[in-house]
């Protein structure tokens, strides 16, 4: 279990060092590099999904034959429609917005942006616990080295995840140290969604392949209505595209590569 707990903590650990930046940055992050590190994020999340969540899916039901597309479209349905409750019912403000979405709250600006990036987070956290715990029930096709391929390369998408969240709290006005904490905290709800994961897995093992596939849906929801659009609004779309083509081919390799 010890290696379990690394895998589903390195994610975490991403955003942490992420959120680390705001020590040595000194000023407000360029917003090119922002639309850049959103793209790359975006990229990473959309190649995680097909070659570490959709592909084993449909592997593992190959006996359907050509019905082995129903467990990853229902999955893959059911998690567009989570996050897109999450989304309607958390208050929550993106860095580079200026209106609040979600209901109408109270809520600090600075707490509305952990909120956003948490939602980012709960998604990937599902991911890596619905693999490892696959694993760990003996039943999923995946190896321990696919469910770390999967984990660092979230990690690795993390990392400006953090720098994203943390950098613009300062600006707002917050100290270095609150920035980086509350940057890190939304992070902290990725092994908490994986463990939540896991334990459900324990439950209802045979529904692996539906697990894999709510995961993936959840992520490109993430892409398609949060990190595309922050990334090319005012139509600045190069620089995201770039971006958004490194992470892709990054995950790819590293899905191939480790697994």
């Amino acid at each position: 279990m010890n290696i379990v707990s690394l895998g589903l903590l390195i994610p975490f650990i991403g955003t942490a060092l992420g959120s680390a930046c705001v020590f040595f940055m000194h000023r407000e992050m360029k917003d090119y590099v922002q639309r850049a590190l959103l793209g790359f994020a975006a990229g990473v999340m959309v190649a995680a999904s097909v070659w570490s969540l959709l592909i084993p899916c449909m592997n593992m039901v190959s006996s359907m034959g050509k019905l082995a597309f129903i467990p990853a479209l229902v999955g893959f349905l059911l998690g567009i429609l989570f996050l897109f409750i999450l989304d309607k019912v958390t208050p929550h403000l993106h860095a580079m917005a200026q209106t609040p979405e979600g209901p109408k709250s109270r809520i600090s600006r600075t707490m509305m942006l952990v909120f956003a990036v948490t939602l980012h987070n709960i998604p990937e956290g599902m991911a890596v616990g619905v693999v490892f715990g696959g694993i760990i029930n003996g039943s999923s096709t995946l190896s321990m080295a696919d469910a770390f391929a999967l984990s660092i390369g979230i990690a690795i998408q993390n990392f400006p995840e953090g720098a994203i969240i943390s950098m613009p709290l300062r600006t707002e006005g917050n100290a270095r140290f609150k920035s980086f904490v509350y940057g890190t905290l939304s992070g902290a709800v990725e092994p908490i969604a994986g463990i939540l994961t896991i334990l459900l897995m324990g439950f209802i093992v045979s529904l692996l392949p539906y697990f894999l596939a709510f995961a993936a849906g959840a992520m490109i929801f993430v892409v398609v209505e949060e990190l595309i659009p922050e990334a090319t609004r005012n139509e600045k779309t190069d620089v995201c595209t770039l971006g958004f083509a490194l992470g892709f081919a990054l995950m790819m390799v590293l899905d191939v590569a480790l697994g």
